[in-house]
């Protein structure tokens, strides 16, 4: 009943700060105190006891009531950091001023005007923060709290408060929550300290929250000051805070000991605590202030600290760590076992993701870590298992795009694609056809799914996923039967006149495929023996391409006779799967989007000849020859070296074709005159010259009808001094540029606004940066 009764003394403080008039003395402590007293003990009732129209209406009528509170709470939290915060009441305070900020702030930054009131200075009140921006004394009350002993950190000194740390002189780097990069002492864990210290970054996160208040076309610029004092040298606790956020997240293991149901019997404080670590290491790290100057002056803008130190990382000892510690949350979800429900489950990957790809993006070193052993491919199977997972769910369209450019970024890199060649034994419960083969083949299996039974909104992603494989392709030595008939039936239906005439860059779709063809052929012939057999039983698709119709009339006759299929449709099944395809065991289809998710607005996807250095997929016919760097020294020698020179793959670049707006384009024959000469078919065709009449010789000799005899003998073929000079390799690497930048700004945020539904942190403010639609 107590409590009953000190709930409604706070709500009847509150319901006293909106209804009176003029505002409330700031001197009048005994009022303010109701607001963080211990009437409160955790952030629902905050959030339940402050509405947000309540709060609005105090922005609105009363504006000077709530600057004063937000003062209060932020001058209250300094004088608990200069008393070192050492006893519990104490404690329980500083944790009430952070909820009830946490209410506060999102209601206060969606509305342009109060941005300027946290950079303007304290009242002359608190002497001890006197001149320093509001913001600024917020975020540092809070980064000293974060390693307070006894409170968020265990106390390496003699306990008692008279031996307790002045909290302004503390080296933090003794505190480090974890152990993992850049620290090796792992100190004992406390359920206590870790919830303290989730509040307190749920504070954090909601300060650096100012860009979802901005529309997207002024967010990928706008600079934020709350992540840039965050991360600068003013604050001296941004190494320590850093490499805490990060070996929070690494060391983490949900499984722990490994008892069945034992998620189920103990509450995990440390779960929350990875969560909100982890989202604000994404948010710090999108933030990239190194030779950048300010929008308000000319000055340069101090560096973004904690870019520093993950760039600066070198050990592979804590690349290691990272790595290890990455892999196993993003693989956690996709373990089975025997008893159901039986181990704990994180949904954390698509923040690991982000993650990753920030690891990667700073740390060069760190990417070539992973791509040196077999451990890449414990991130590329979770990213596979997960494309395929939400191929058929628009609301989880941006996690199908995270993945792809995850891939893309990889694929550049000529040892991406020698790891794929592992064997992959089928340990992951996913919805594609048992095949035996290796890694290589579960991802043209996994492409295959998406392009044939994917959402429409994937579309854009063609050319990234065919870009993938064109790049790993000169590398993959045995693709199995399943994999070769996928890819042949990707041609067959990218090939058929209606869908090369129905839009002016489909062709592009088939430039890729047949480099892909050219690249095995020319550089991995000796164990592709499945692949060529499919290309020779599918000869007539490469025949239809050299004869394609280009006469106006032709053109026409084509796309009168074969209506295309309405947008929502998906691309034709395959016609040489003769066989029932059998799912991997414990696997589910792919799910449609469930009515009333939550789907934030993504901007476009970039072309991909925006997303690749230097080279367009398809350089228009008069394009120059540019020189291409060579490979980057870390060659293995069972792989074809990169040249140096690159050949263009042909593909007019222009749409060529008649028409007004976008909706009414129509083929000319001019148009597919101009790239149809350009088709790379020469070597598939040779290659068909040479084999097909000895294939069918051999049948007739022996009277074949087993294709086993028919591969064995492709096997051990040649086509030595047979098929035109090696073309060089074109390796296309993904280059950052702005629109993936806005992207995955806007990408991450919605994530992190969907993700923080208790407390909802932002639920019902206007937020700008995406529109939450439901679907």
């Amino acid at each position: 009943m107590g409590n009953a009764d000190t709930k409604l003394n706070f709500r009847k403080a509150v319901v006293q700060l909106t209804s009176k008039s003029q505002p409330v003395d700031a001197s009048d402590d005994s009022f303010w105190d109701q607001f963080w007293s211990e009437s409160v003990t955790n952030v629902q009732d905050v959030f339940a006891l402050v509405p947000g129209a309540e709060i609005r209406a105090l922005r609105e009528e009363s504006p000077n009531n709530l600057a004063t509170l937000v003062y209060k709470a932020v001058e209250k939290l300094a004088k608990i950091v200069d008393n070192s915060c050492r006893t519990q009441r104490e404690q329980q305070t500083a944790l009430n001023c952070a909820r009830l900020l946490t209410r506060l702030l999102p209601y206060m930054l969606e509305e342009p005007e109060w941005h300027s009131f946290f950079w303007s200075s304290l009242p002359p009140a608190s002497e001890s923060e006197s001149g320093t921006p509001l913001a600024q004394s917020l975020i540092n009350a809070i980064c000293d709290l974060l390693f307070c002993p006894d409170f968020t950190v265990v106390s390496t000194k003699r306990s008692g408060p008279e031996r307790a740390e002045e909290l302004s002189s503390l080296d933090s780097c003794e505190y480090i929550w974890a152990g993992g990069v850049g620290f090796a002492r792992s100190p004992p864990r406390c359920a206590q300290h870790e919830a303290a210290r989730t509040e307190l970054l749920r504070l954090l996160l909601t300060c650096c929250s100012e860009t979802i208040y901005r529309p997207p076309s002024n967010a990928a610029t706008h600079h934020n000051k709350w992540i840039a004092y965050l991360t600068s040298p003013e604050n001296r606790h941004a190494l320590p805070l850093f490499t805490s956020l990060l070996n929070t997240v690494c060391s983490y293991d949900p499984v722990g000991l490994g008892l069945p149901y034992n998620h189920l019997l103990f509450a995990d404080t440390l779960e929350p605590l990875v969560e909100v670590s982890l989202q604000v290491l994404i948010v710090t790290l999108d933030h990239d202030t190194n030779n950048a100057v300010s929008e308000d002056s000319d000055e340069r803008l101090p560096d973004n600290l904690f870019i520093n130190y993950l760039s600066r990382i070198h050990r592979d000892e804590d690349f290691g760590v990272a790595l290890r510690g990455v892999a196993r949350l993003l693989n956690n979800p996709l373990q089975q076992t025997y008893l159901p429900n039986s181990s704990k489950r994180v949904a954390l990957h698509q923040e690991l993701l982000v993650l990753f790809w920030k690891m990667c993006d700073y740390n060069k070193k760190f990417m070539y870590y992973v791509l040196k052993s077999s451990d890449v491919l414990e991130i590329l199977v979770p990213i596979l298992y997960h494309l395929n997972d939400s191929r058929a769910d628009q609301s989880r369209v941006g996690l199908m795009h995270i993945g792809v450019f995850i891939l893309l970024l990889l694929s550049g890199e000529r040892n991406f694609g020698v790891r794929l060649n592992k064997p992959y034994s089928a340990s992951v419960p996913m919805d594609v056809p048992v095949f035996t083969g290796s890694h290589a083949d579960l991802l043209v299996v996994v492409f295959h799914k998406i392009i044939t039974t994917g959402h429409q909104r994937l579309q854009p992603l063609f050319d990234c996923l065919l870009t993938i494989l064109v790049n790993v392709s000169p590398y993959l030595k045995t693709l199995s039967m399943v994999a070769s008939t996928k890819l042949l039936h990707l041609l067959e239906a990218f090939s058929t006149p209606w869908f090369l005439f129905s839009r002016p860059h489909n062709h592009h779709l088939v430039f890729f495929l047949l480099e892909m063809f050219n690249n095995m052929i020319q550089y991995q012939f000796d164990g592709n023996s499945n692949l060529v057999y499919t290309i020779i039983r599918k000869r007539s698709v490469f025949h239809a391409l050299a004869n394609l119709p280009h006469e106006r009339a032709a053109i026409a006759r084509t796309l009168r006779s074969r209506t295309p299929p309405p947008p929502d449709t998906a691309l034709p099944r395959s016609r040489s799967c003769e066989s029932i395809e059998a799912a991997m065991e414990g696997s589910r289809p792919a799910q449609p989007a469930e009515p009333g998710t939550l789907n934030p607005t993504l901007p476009d996807t970039p072309a991909i000849s925006a997303m690749t250095e230097r080279e367009s997929a398809h350089p228009a016919a008069s394009a120059e020859l540019l020189p291409r760097r060579a490979g980057d020294g870390r060659d293995d020698d069972d792989a074809p070296k990169r040249k140096d020179s690159i050949k263009s793959s042909g593909g007019g670049s222009g749409d060529g074709g008649t028409g007004g707006e976008d909706g009414e384009w129509s083929a000319s024959g001019e148009w597919v005159a101009s790239w149809r000469g350009r088709l790379p078919l020469q070597t598939i065709m040779r290659l068909l010259q040479v084999l097909v009449p000895q294939v069918e010789k051999i049948c007739i000799d022996k009277g074949l009808t087993d294709e086993s005899e028919i591969l064995r003998f492709l096997q051990h073929g040649t086509l030595v001094g047979l098929l035109p000079v090696p073309h060089p390799i074109l390796i296309r690497k993904y280059q950052a540029n702005a629109g993936t930048a806005a992207w995955f700004r806007t990408y991450m945020w919605g994530v992190i606004y969907i993700r923080n539904v208790d407390p909802p942190i932002w639920y019902d403010t206007d937020v700008k940066l995406f529109e939450i639609q439901r679907v």
